[in-house]
């Protein structure tokens, strides 16, 4: 088993799993689905083709910046053209200016192949909707011989030098480490792919969020970009 990380900063990003048309929510960190989703893209997987092998590998997320909750409004029209059509108000929500790494951690052929992906993708990426495109390269290192959970907890910070405090970690249940699960009891979250993503149809899955005090070398990547592609 190898573990695939994904960095995920932008100024804008958005992951919903209870959305419907004229209300679009998002959580306040990435979803599974959201993130299966941008790799279907990176590996060129239609919409009505089964995404099971992206579905079965364990996945978490480590909120390094938990960015600005917000709203905007949108117009749309089911029928444009059409004389019967109506015009309505959408909501929107939004992350601005947050930043995440995200783990996906199982067979390792298939995450090799995800890192290419990444890095020359079939179709254009994005971190929740087709306008909120990364700042910085989502790939980072190969995958790496060790879990989920330690893949997380050693990875590079993607916090400015004045942000501190401890890390927050979102895994699959079966992902953290028995004496933590031991103490704990699991939420639940409905953003597992059920067939293909044009189905629109997901599975729960037991998850744990857990809070430490780490303190990971910064992201050589940072240091590199102007500040203007790392912020809102």
């Amino acid at each position: 088993m190898a573990t695939l990380l994904l960095r995920l900063v932008a100024p804008m990003q958005a992951w919903g799993t209870r959305s419907r048309f004229v209300d679009r929510d998002t959580e306040a960190e990435p979803s599974k689905s959201g993130v299966l989703g941008l790799c279907a893209a990176a590996l060129g997987i239609d919409r009505a083709d089964p995404v099971e092998h992206l579905a079965r590998l364990a996945f978490g997320v480590r909120v390094d910046r938990e960015g600005v909750a917000g709203t905007d409004y949108h117009t749309a029209q089911l029928r444009p053209g059409d004389p019967r059509t109506r015009t309505d108000v959408t909501r929107r929500a939004y992350l601005a200016d947050a930043a995440f790494w995200a783990g996906l951690e199982g067979d390792r052929a298939l995450l090799t192949e995800l890192h290419a992906a990444l890095q020359t993708p079939h179709w254009p990426l994005s971190l929740g909707r087709k306008a909120f495109a990364p700042s910085l390269p989502i790939f980072a290192r190969s995958p790496l011989e060790v879990s989920l959970w330690d893949a997380l907890r050693t990875a590079p910070s993607l916090r400015r030098g004045d942000e501190g405090g401890p890390y927050r970690l979102v895994l699959d249940w079966e992902a953290v480490p028995p004496p933590l699960r031991a103490s704990a009891s699991p939420s639940r979250r409905q953003d597992v792919p059920d067939g293909p993503f044009a189905r629109r149809r997901y599975l729960s899955r037991d998850v744990l969020t857990v809070t430490l005090p780490l303190a990971p070398e910064p992201d050589p990547l940072l240091r590199l970009a102007p500040p203007e592609e790392v912020s809102a």
